[in-house]
């Protein structure tokens, strides 16, 4: 019996060296943040067209919604997501704005052009969730996976079509192309591949940063709990890819196997129940004013509005019609 204790033991000692010494490919090390290329694969476009494109697009979109101009709410996402931006493979300055929407998302352009829901920053119940979906989206960024994966179809179409249809060159490929991507959410329906990567990379980005990134499995698992007792509660959160438990499962799997445990994350802010409750005041604010501007309103006479009284002649009265 000692010789196998022993033998086990040497085994067990194996196995944890070795967990200990195996090496973290390039993609999935947060320490090779910015040293890396996460962007490669075809791509039609350069770096420039690509900001030009999310320009245009950002245009197009905000002539569609209502952009939260609160600067304590507005200062506070910018500056989580240039800290997380910072902490990224992009190679895009952001321009991060927020939109006055309830429903839970957060979407990202082209070129580095973000946008968070006022319904996310309501349902998340730390500032390190915010980070999580914001992290995801600058992810979708800095590896470009707009313009890539409209480049394979841009591939594809251009395979099935006669020659003499291509004409207009570069220019007329472009202008075609902006016309049909007026429609950011049209645009941004992901593959499963690529919304597997911008996980991974969005959980490194938060890591980086200093956020706990549990908190994006837990953002994942409430948001995944109000879509089942409330069908369209998660209105194209994160692209078109739902939150699924083998998601999460993955997400937990990268954060155990990739990302090393730390005495302390950043979680949450005094700041961040600030924004909410700013948040909460605009959102009570706008019900006041979208009420029905037909319906009675009473009103108290100038002159006794200081004593709080109502004269005689302000009450209403009850008169009988005359015989006639």
């Amino acid at each position: 019996m000692r010789p196998l204790l022993v033998l086990l033991t040497v085994a067990a000692f194996a196995l944890t060296a070795a967990d200990k010494d195996r090496k973290i490919a390039v993609e999935d090390d947060p320490n090779q943040i910015g040293n890396r290329k996460v962007a490669k694969g075809w791509n039609l476009y350069s770096l420039d067209k690509e900001i030009a494109l999310g320009k245009t697009m950002a245009a197009e979109l905000e002539r569609n919604v209502k952009i939260i101009d609160d600067p304590v709410i507005s200062e506070y996402v910018n500056r989580i997501g240039q800290n997380l931006a910072r902490n990224s493979d992009s190679e895009v300055p952001f321009t991060i704005k927020v939109i006055d929407d309830d429903s839970i998302n957060a979407l990202a352009l082209p070129g580095g052009f973000l946008y968070v829901n006022t319904g996310l920053l309501s349902h998340a119940e730390s500032e390190a969730e915010v980070a999580g979906a914001m992290a995801h989206e600058i992810a979708h960024v800095a590896a470009r996976h707009g313009t890539r994966q409209e480049s394979a179809g841009q591939v594809i179409s251009w395979a099935t079509l006669p020659v003499i249809f291509m004409g207009g060159g570069w220019a007329g490929v472009g202008a075609r192309q902006a016309i049909q991507l007026a429609i950011p959410m049209t645009y941004l329906k992901f593959s499963r591949r690529y919304e597997a990567e911008a996980d991974n990379l969005g959980l490194q980005y938060m890591y980086k940063t200093g956020y706990d990134p549990a908190a994006f499995i837990d953002f994942f698992e409430r948001i995944q709990a109000l879509e089942k007792k409330k069908k369209g509660t998660i209105h194209a959160l994160f692209g078109s890819h739902p939150v699924t438990g083998s998601r999460i499962r993955d997400a937990q799997k990268r954060i155990e196997r990739n990302l090393e445990p730390r005495p302390e994350y950043v979680v949450t802010s005094a700041e961040f129940s600030k924004v909410k409750s700013r948040l909460m005041m605009l959102q009570n604010r706008r019900q006041m004013d979208t009420k029905d501007p037909d319906a009675p309103v009473l009103r108290r006479n100038p002159q006794d509005r200081e004593s709080g009284t109502t004269s005689e002649e302000d009450r209403p009265r009850l008169e009988r019609r005359a015989a006639e």
